[in-house]
């Protein structure tokens, strides 16, 4: 099983070099079900992995000019302050058990990888109904609406610290509709965001679990060259059939994550 999660693991960065977003979605349900790591470990790790693979996929956005710092700052500050406060202080304080009904119990693993279940059917509903944009603006002027920015901020950070999902597919609308960006500008930006919220987060956990950094440094390689490849062959397939048909797989691996939660 560990080699289809080497395998899944380059599968995610190619995915996210296909696609500019939403590949990382993936990266929780195969440390979970491939890997077998507990889901609070493969939610930490998954920062780490998401927002390395990020960090590689922003340089060559900014160097094309396709990043507003400022607007990666102001978005950026108070995601990362929330995505570092949740897995320092709300994730280590959610108790073992949530709920019980009956026979039925909800612990905190099973409630995390509900959440992030709910988080996939999102995303994936999102890619499916995205049309292609034909007279998208490259260029328009910048506007910010402070107050929604950073709230929005700080919603996508707490949502990143619970479940390790990057969070691209509602960084990215946010930005196009909150700051008048353009769509190619909005998605460099978030990659910055990602990056930064991500790998920030992720030392919150560092003090609270033991990490074995040989084989996610392992794993991030694989979906760093995955992102390599995917971004190579982008042009040359088409980004929005790609999209929706990544879409459907993630709705798939949604409800299989609901059925084995709540009934397997």
């Amino acid at each position: 099983m560990e080699i289809v999660g080497y395998l899944a693991s380059l599968f995610i960065g190619i995915a996210l070099g296909l696609i500019g977003g939403g590949g990382s979605i993936l990266t929780v349900p195969v440390l979970v079900y491939l890997f077998g790591l507990p889901p609070i470990t493969a939610t930490a790790y998954s920062l780490f992995i998401v927002g390395a693979t990020s960090l590689v996929g922003a340089w060559p956005k900014y160097r094309k000019g396709l990043v507003d710092v400022k607007t990666a700052v102001i978005f950026g500050m108070p995601s990362i302050a929330a995505v570092y406060a949740t897995r320092k202080f709300l994730v280590p304080a959610i108790p073992d058990t949530i709920f019980t009904i009956g026979d039925f119990t909800v612990g905190k693993p099973t409630a995390i990888m509900l959440l992030f279940a709910v988080m996939m059917f999102a995303a994936s509903i999102s890619m499916i109904r995205k049309k292609p944009c034909k007279d998208c603006p490259d260029d328009a002027e910048i506007q910010y609406n402070y107050p929604l920015i950073m709230l929005e901020g700080v919603l996508v950070g707490t949502l990143t610290g619970l479940v390790g999902a990057g969070g691209g597919f509602l960084i990215i609308p946010a930005l196009v509709l909150l700051t008048k960006l353009s769509m190619k500008k909005a998605v460099g930006t978030s990659l910055v965001i990602i990056a930064a919220k991500s790998l920030l987060g992720f030392t919150g956990d560092v003090a609270n679990m033991p990490i074995e950094w040989g084989f996610l440094l392992l794993v991030t390689g694989l979906a760093v060259l995955g992102f390599y490849v995917g971004n190579g062959i982008s042009g040359r397939v088409s980004g929005y059939k790609l999209q929706k048909g990544f879409g459907w797989f993630v709705l798939f691996m949604s409800i299989y994550i609901l059925i084995n939660e709540l009934f397997l």
